[in-house]
């Protein structure tokens, strides 16, 4: 069985319900704040690791209380954080999020620490072995997630990204990847930018997913509490099944049911 290592962000999320979003200059009251634990690199790892896979965390955090809390918190979940630097000259990753009374959300990302991820940060990709999965998504500099990639396949691991948020990457990194992830509307994206994947899989949210040929059902979910991060459990635990030698649509169920799962809790990581 291989190990999964994920190359990718770390933010908190601070959250606001309000009625309605104000008004450019307008103040108003909101509810309670919440603070969750995300950043599409730390969901997904998050995700492998409750997918029973190994998982090595690579990124950055800020040299704060945050950014000493979440890297405790990984730990303590069992992820490998010897990789997660604690960058003192830097601010962990924030996410502001208003979440208005009809479901309507704004979203205001500082990136932080994310941003500062360069190619001093990927020592753990040259131990990678042939049957180890590298796991990346779009948060952190793109020239570090070509190098990541690069240094991977000379390694011979495999390569699995999420474009997400999505970026037009050059079709040498695109090919290297098995697979490139992608929702319906990523997916267009890449149409529109006329670039092509050879293993390309879909997520279409309650219509289930395609690679290739093979198409899967998405998981039936009879209670909704929030869908945040379900994309991201999706990501973490395909390359945990994949690291683990499953085949594509296998892996495809096993990360099926646990995006079905993870609506089930409120945020992208269960507490």
């Amino acid at each position: 069985m291989g190990r999964v290592v994920v190359v990718g962000s770390l933010n908190v999320d601070s959250i606001v319900e309000v009625e309605r979003h104000p008004k450019p200059g307008e103040t108003l009251m909101g509810g309670d704040l919440k603070t969750l634990w995300g950043g599409k690199g730390a969901n997904q790892a998050v995700a492998a690791a409750m997918a029973g896979a190994e998982v090595a965390m690579v990124g950055r955090v800020g040299g704060d209380v945050s950014g000493e809390q979440y890297r405790s918190r990984l730990a303590k979940r069992g992820l490998d954080v010897s990789h997660l630097r604690l960058d003192g000259e830097s601010v962990t990753g924030h996410a502001a999020i208003a979440v208005a009374a009809d479901g309507e959300n704004t979203i205001i990302v500082s990136p932080g620490a994310n941003a500062r991820v360069d190619s001093t940060d990927l020592d753990a990709i040259d131990a990678m072995e042939a049957d180890d999965v590298l796991l990346l998504q779009l948060e952190i500099p793109l020239e570090t997630v070509g190098e990541a990639i690069r240094r991977a396949r000379a390694r011979g691991a495999r390569v699995v990204i999420n474009l997400a948020p999505y970026a037009d990457l050059p079709t040498e990194l695109l090919e290297a990847c098995d697979p490139v992830i992608v929702n319906e509307h990523e997916a267009a994206q890449m149409a529109e930018a006329g670039l092509t994947a050879s293993s390309l899989l879909t997520t279409y949210g309650s219509k289930g997913s395609a690679w290739g040929d093979i198409e899967v059902a998405a998981t039936r979910v009879d209670d909704v509490v929030d869908t945040t991060g379900a994309g991201d459990s999706y990501c973490g635990t395909l390359a945990a099944a994949l690291a683990a030698g499953a085949d594509r649509e296998t892996a495809m169920r096993t990360a099926s049911a646990a995006a079905a799962r993870s609506v089930g809790w409120e945020g992208a990581q269960p507490e």
